[in-house]
């Protein structure tokens, strides 16, 4: 599991957008500002949208 994933400490039952809107709020405003980082942008979220997909797998699994 990515460990930008386990550094937000979001639960697995949350809605991926959630997820997506608490890691953008903890990036740095300048992070944000800088044009020629939008593909690392993209890719850092789909790695987290991937981990959160796969943590919502390994919850869904325990319970049954």
């Amino acid at each position: 599991m990515s460990r930008a994933y386990l550094n937000l400490g979001v639960a697995p039952g949350i809605t991926p957008l959630a997820m997506l809107r608490i890691a953008i709020g903890r990036l740095h405003p300048d992070t944000l500002a800088v044009r020629s980082w939008r593909a690392s942008r993209k890719r850092y979220y789909r790695e987290l949208l991937q981990a959160h997909a796969d943590a919502q797998l390994r919850a869904r699994v325990a319970c049954e």
